[in-house]
């Protein structure tokens, strides 16, 4: 089953502390909102299953339509429906980053700048002094725990944030918290550069090809690592002229061998479908598509997804508003 309780919380951090001798170690931040309620953001740092060592992606200018849709600075926890379209995270289907972007780093260790804990302090401490930054958490909320003291921070009543990190593709016992569009992480926003920061961590052990709708592993996925055969190259958001326009997105086969696209199809944020006219296309040849059958690109931002015959993801990429302004420019990924 999903997370009982997702969502988003803002506000100023106020303090920090690393755990790096414990079976479980996170790195816990203390949280403030604009109502004087305080959280504790409990983030992984090392994973109960081998390997142990977690996967992180940090983008230090974090440019994606989902930051638009997020609740104002400060306003706390804010519950999130599991669905595409709104603020709900989610790495494979909201094209966040690219999944081969990711690196390892252990958790905890002696010296700087070579560890998990050194990656969130460099930033997390940073964002506490500034005045002017948010927090934004992505995770499942426990408490209030009425009279009871956070066992980190020691304020009452215990309350805050945790499952910071994928939660999809999970095996064994941690199968129970598989879900859709419920994806964990850390945005910052510093106010003063109006620049984000997006922090994105991930178990080994996690699948990168999930169903649908439970967020189970699927059967044979590809890994992470391996090359998208057919890319995204471009998409005409906003075409010249009035509404309704052609919206087109354009491939290439970055591959040496011709691909059958027969089945392919494109999907926008919400899921729906433009069928790929079925072609094979040869190697390092464009195709410019036409969107089709309801799937429209909006120009306040949004991501493009392509799908194989199988439904499996092959290539995403996302778009924000800025660069979707101007008419009649093609926007280049």
């Amino acid at each position: 089953m999903p997370l009982k309780s997702y969502g988003v919380l803002s506000g100023r951090v106020v303090n920090t502390r690393r755990e790096g001798s414990t079976d479980t170690p996170h790195y816990q931040i203390e949280v403030v909102d604009d109502d004087a309620v305080h959280y504790r953001v409990a983030v992984n740092v090392r994973s109960q299953q081998m390997p142990s060592e977690l996967l992180y992606h940090v983008a230090d200018d974090f440019r994606h339509p989902i930051t638009d849709a997020l609740p104002e600075p400060g306003s706390g926890w804010t519950v999130l429906p599991s669905k595409p379209g709104g603020a709900s995270l989610d790495f494979i289907r909201g094209n966040l980053f690219d999944p081969k972007t990711l690196r390892l780093l252990p958790p905890d260790l002696a010296g700087p700048d070579n560890d998990l804990a050194d990656l969130f302090d460099h930033y997390v401490q940073r964002a506490q002094q500034d005045p002017n930054a948010h927090l934004y958490v992505f995770g499942e909320r426990w408490g209030p725990e009425n009279n009871v003291p956070d066992k980190i921070f020691g304020f009452r009543p215990g309350n805050g944030v945790h499952d910071i990190h994928m939660n999809q593709g999970n095996s064994a016992q941690f199968r129970r918290d598989n879900g859709v569009w419920q994806d964990g992480g850390l945005l910052i926003r510093f106010g003063g550069e109006s620049r984000w920061v997006a922090m994105f961590l991930a178990f080994q052990s996690q699948s990168w090809h999930t169903d649908d709708r439970t967020g189970h592993a699927l059967d044979g996925e590809p890994d992470r690592s391996a090359r998208e055969i057919v890319r995204i190259v471009g998409a005409l958001v906003n075409p010249v002229g009035p509404a309704p326009e052609t919206e087109t997105v354009t491939l290439i086969n970055a591959s040496p061998a011709p691909v059958d696209l027969t089945g392919w199809q494109l999907v926008d944020r919400a899921k729906t479908a433009s069928p790929i006219p079925s072609q094979t296309l040869a190697p390092g040849v464009t195709l410019k598509v036409e969107l089709t059958n309801g799937m429209k690109l909006g120009n306040n931002g949004g991501a493009i997804t392509l799908l194989d015959a199988k439904g499996i993801k092959i290539h995403g990429v996302s778009y924000t508003a800025d660069q979707s302004h101007d008419e009649g420019w093609t926007v280049v990924f």
